[in-house]
């Protein structure tokens, strides 16, 4: 009754990777307007295609476009319970692209890839470099992104808990 509960899974430390290993992640996340807007705002972003109704109803595509940092971000988000859980850092976002469009009420999923996995001059962590890849509800390619990151050695934190 008193054990203390992990704070993260037991699967996703560094060990735990193996290069070319591929990961379809169980959670998806539909695009609200509200994050959409509200963040687009933030950023100071001024594509009326973002917060237009009016305009983008008037236009070709008749609905509001996400901003891409919201969608490359979910993508990131739905990854990291199973990738970077137990990063000490992360070291790097890298290749980022858009590949098509996401609007409104469009449900994002999340893939992964173990590129690389090395050493680090830490000997309680190692580094690991991921593709993430995210899809809409139809299975079409949205965003895909390199992730570097500082993973801890389940050898040195458990033993140490």
């Amino acid at each position: 009754m008193n054990k203390l509960a992990s704070l993260t899974s037991h699967d996703n430390y560094f060990e735990d990777f193996e290069v070319g290993q591929t990961i379809r992640h169980a959670r998806g996340k539909t695009v609200t307007e509200l994050e959409n807007v509200n963040i687009t705002n933030m950023v100071m972003n001024t594509a009326q295609g973002h917060f237009n109704l009016d305009l983008m109803q008037k236009g070709a595509l008749g609905k509001i476009l996400s901003y891409g940092g919201v969608n490359f971000s979910l993508v990131l988000g739905l990854a990291s319970q199973d990738t970077v859980e137990n990063a000490l850092a992360e070291i790097g976002l890298d290749n980022i692209r858009l590949r098509t469009m996401v609007f409104h009420g469009d449900t994002l999923y999340a893939y992964s890839r173990v590129l690389e996995k090395r050493e680090s001059d830490r000997e309680d962590a190692g580094i690991v470099v991921f593709k993430h890849w995210g899809v809409n509800q139809n299975r079409e390619l949205v965003a895909e992104l390199e992730r570097t990151a500082l993973i801890k050695k389940r050898s040195h934190w458990l033993k140490e808990a």
